[in-house]
């Protein structure tokens, strides 16, 4: 196919996945919702990095910070009463430019008041479904992988376990690498257990993550009794696609939360991010008990039309932007 040729027939294929999104929650009474992009407060998560301008109002400057995920806004909304709701919005990431990567890309993100985490993996997986031709969605909890592929209780291997199995199992791992658990944990999932979900044919569900890696997302006792965080993550095509979470409602834990976040940001030179104070308002006056879920919609056009670039699926690329 000539490039002017692929160019126009994935505009329209990324036209019809967006129709095809809206039609799949009208169907289900989902509202759609648009909130700000720019906002006075930023993720303070320590793998995220926020782009920053100005706003000028006369004689007043106002910082202002462009959203990495519409989840703090539509938060807010909840709290209101909104009921379910999703949104398709762009959101930005300062750092992250590469094949798989673009600092500006489209996300759709929906949360469901009243859903447990199962009941939202199972929407999920129907969405899926619709959207392309997908096989039914196989479930793994994070444990299940480590003991699977790697041989290795991830819960209670310490950190000195998990970096000799790194250094055993990843050739190209220079013997001076440095990281703590959670880094190691993170290391072999990318480059060990990763490639071999991407030979499965299927699209696959990871639950259960370990309580330190919970972000946003409740924790809870699994089957085993082990903390756990309550979120799970989608792949398919070899892709990393969604990240969904039992949200933690704590206004309390949230806040906590925020702050180790900028403590560590502040142990890496990071900077400080602002927290949110109007979610945080808004939780602590009542947000529903929910589970939500985002979806790189640029990466899931790139597994529908099996292309290897994230630019190539974007309307106009960052790099000709």
């Amino acid at each position: 196919m000539a490039d002017i040729e692929l160019m126009q027939h994935t505009l329209k294929r990324r036209a019809q996945l967006m129709a095809d999104v809206r039609r799949f929650f009208a169907k289900r009474s989902v509202m759609e919702v648009d909130t700000p992009m720019l906002s006075s407060a930023a993720a303070t998560a320590t793998y995220l990095d926020s782009f920053v301008t100005q706003c000028h109002a006369g004689e007043t400057v106002h910082r202002r910070y462009l959203h990495t995920s519409a989840e703090f806004a539509m938060k807010r909304l909840l709290a209101t009463g909104s009921g379910p709701i999703y949104q398709i919005c762009h959101v930005f990431r300062d750092g992250e430019h590469g094949r798989l990567h673009s600092p500006e890309f489209t996300m759709l993100e929906w949360y469901r008041p009243g859903f447990t985490l199962s009941m939202l993996m199972h929407e999920l997986n129907q969405l899926l479904q619709q959207l392309g031709d997908f096989a039914p969605c196989v479930y793994f909890s994070y444990a299940q992988l480590f003991s699977n592929y790697l041989q290795i209780d991830c819960h209670h291997a310490d950190e000195a376990e998990l970096r000799l199995l790194a250094l055993n199992t990843i050739p190209a791992l220079p013997a001076s690498w440095q990281s703590d658990r959670d880094g190691w944990l993170e290391l072999l999932m990318t480059q060990c257990i990763e490639p071999q979900l991407a030979q499965l044919s299927t699209p696959v569900i990871i639950y259960d993550f370990p309580a330190s890696q919970a972000q946003l997302a409740r924790c809870v006792k699994d089957a085993n009794g082990n903390k756990v965080a309550a979120r799970f993550e989608l792949y398919a095509g070899g892709l990393e696609l969604a990240n969904g979470y039992d949200e933690l409602t704590d206004a309390i834990e949230l806040r906590q939360r925020f702050v180790e976040d900028n403590r560590v940001r502040q142990s890496l030179g990071k900077a400080i991010m602002p927290m949110d104070e109007h979610l945080l308002m808004a939780q602590s006056q009542g947000l529903p008990q929910c589970s939500g879920v985002a979806l790189g919609l640029d990466r899931l056009l790139m597994v529908l039309l099996d292309i290897k670039e994230i630019a190539a699926v974007q309307s106009i690329g960052f790099s000709d932007a």
